[in-house]
């Protein structure tokens, strides 16, 4: 009996950090990524204020998420 007991705590505690585990993966993430201190070059590119894809300058939607590009 005792062994039952144990193995439906041990189930439970798995289905429990699983869940955990789930949520932690779903946290939306920020929109914008954060500044680089290293330089890149995007001449004849326009980043994508949603995901930061890098575009064609003549794109008006972005490639990857298709949010709309400014200028």
């Amino acid at each position: 009996m005792s062994d039952v007991l144990l193995l439906l705590a041990l189930a439970a505690a798995v289905v429990l950090a699983i869940l955990a585990l789930m949520m932690l993966l779903r946290r939306p993430t920020p929109a914008t990524a954060p500044d680089s201190p290293y330089g890149a070059s995007t001449e004849g590119e326009k980043r994508c204020p949603k995901c930061s894809m890098g575009n064609l300058w003549t794109d008006r939607t972005c490639i990857s998420c298709g949010a709309r590009l400014p200028g």
